[in-house]
């Protein structure tokens, strides 16, 4: 079936607006606008020409409005001119809401014939500019994360032909911003963010609380990754408390992330998997910790010392799913990303973006008393937050008025 042009689905949603909406019976149609204009005129009498005028007045405007809204719906041409005439519309007329869900089921059904989008997807939006620059102004004190996964999110969805899926590994402490990156890097990718079709997300303790129904959760887990493949060309899925999932069930996953087995999944598929530990927490901190007693910048931190001390921790846990599974000996993680302790002024530049994300005024003397009010360890040195920032958007409720 060929896709609809441009100015058939024009017509066909005209023809819906005016034809009416709905069943019959279920709903009045939308009162015109230009009822109030010319007063009452008896049934069955002829319309005169102010009535004819006003008509092709408001009609016009009406298919203008629904044409453009169309276009950028679809084609994503005009946007910034409809999101500036909206004022003006709501000021001076209305149109029918479920004439709106027309077009908004119309051009997800255009959608489906071709590429109106660059993706080929509308789900998939595959922002890479705004990932960076979310990264570089929202997450700090962590250059290895931030470098790490832009760097790997990029190549991989610019190669034609991905041979496997993208396997990251996050660790460190919590509050570091493990979780805080997963969403943007589904923020950045997908139109709906977490709330994607194509986006799965898997709390270990919440969905597979009890070691007794592993084979169940085992068939599951495969049954619902399936769909989510099936269902999208590109697909997101992330496990948060990683090192609790049984080794049953990330061997269970492992033929998801293993190499394609042929050109056509290679082509149609691809994937990327997220997994969110705080294992390798402490081995972390001791590396940024002896850094900071050298005298060195955390910066000078480089990734290849870190990632080797956090696969060999993996390996060698003796209770640790990870060595048990394939996804280690199989080789399949392709960057354990490290998320570094944050320092003092790391809490202070959280508890700024959590004031600006509210609205709400701040001084440089508040983000101290939010900062302070954190545990700071080691005990001796008091360098590292001990709950990163995860309770700093809390916090300023203190400052409130």
């Amino acid at each position: 079936l060929p896709a609809p042009s441009g100015l058939g689905c024009f017509v066909l949603v005209l023809l819906l607006l005016l034809g009416g909406s709905g069943s019959p019976g279920t709903r009045p149609p939308p009162r015109a606008p230009w009822a109030e204009e010319q007063g009452a005129v008896p049934e069955g009498a002829p319309w005169g020409r102010l009535r004819y005028e006003a008509v092709k007045k408001h009609l016009g405007a009406l298919s203008k409005h629904y044409w453009q809204y169309l276009a950028c719906k679809v084609w994503q041409e005009g946007c910034e001119e409809e999101e500036k005439q909206q004022g003006e519309r709501e000021a001076s007329w209305g149109f029918p809401l479920v004439g709106q869900d027309y077009l908004e089921i119309l051009s997800a059904w255009y959608c489906s014939f071709g590429k109106c989008c660059e993706t080929g997807d509308c789900r998939i939006i595959n922002n890479i500019t705004g990932l960076e620059a979310e990264l570089n102004g929202q997450l700090h004190g962590q250059h290895l994360a931030k470098d790490v996964v832009l760097r790997a999110v990029q190549g991989f969805l610019q190669s034609p032909r991905p041979p496997k899926a993208l396997v990251l590994s996050f660790h460190g402490w919590s509050g570091t911003g493990k979780n805080f990156v997963a969403r943007m890097v589904a923020t950045h990718l997908y139109r709906d963010g977490l709330r994607s079709d194509c986006v799965r997300v898997f709390v270990s303790l919440l969905h597979f609380p009890h070691h007794n129904y592993v084979d169940s959760y085992k068939a599951q887990l495969q049954r619902q990754i399936s769909e989510t493949l099936q269902r999208c060309r590109q697909a997101l899925l992330i496990f948060d408390e990683a090192e609790k999932l049984h080794s049953n069930l990330l061997d269970a996953i492992t033929p998801f992330m293993a190499q394609h087995t042929n050109k056509g999944q290679a082509d149609q598929q691809r994937s990327i998997f997220l997994f969110l530990s705080n294992l390798g927490g402490n081995t972390i901190n001791e590396v940024a910790l002896d850094f900071w007693r050298a005298g060195r910048a955390r910066e000078e931190i480089p990734l290849e010392l870190l990632e080797r001390r956090l696969r060999l921790e993996l390996q060698e846990a003796a209770e640790n799913s990870y060595a048990h599974s394939q996804l280690l000996r199989e080789n399949l993680i392709d960057f354990v990303v490290p998320f570094l302790p944050l320092e003092y002024q790391h809490v202070r530049l959280c508890a700024r973006d959590a004031f600006l994300a509210r609205g709400l005024p701040y001084t440089e003397a508040t983000l101290d008393q939010v900062a302070q009010m954190m545990v700071f360890v080691p005990k001796e040195e008091k360098l590292f937050s001990a709950q990163g920032c995860k309770s700093v958007p809390q916090r300023i409720n203190y400052f409130l008025p």
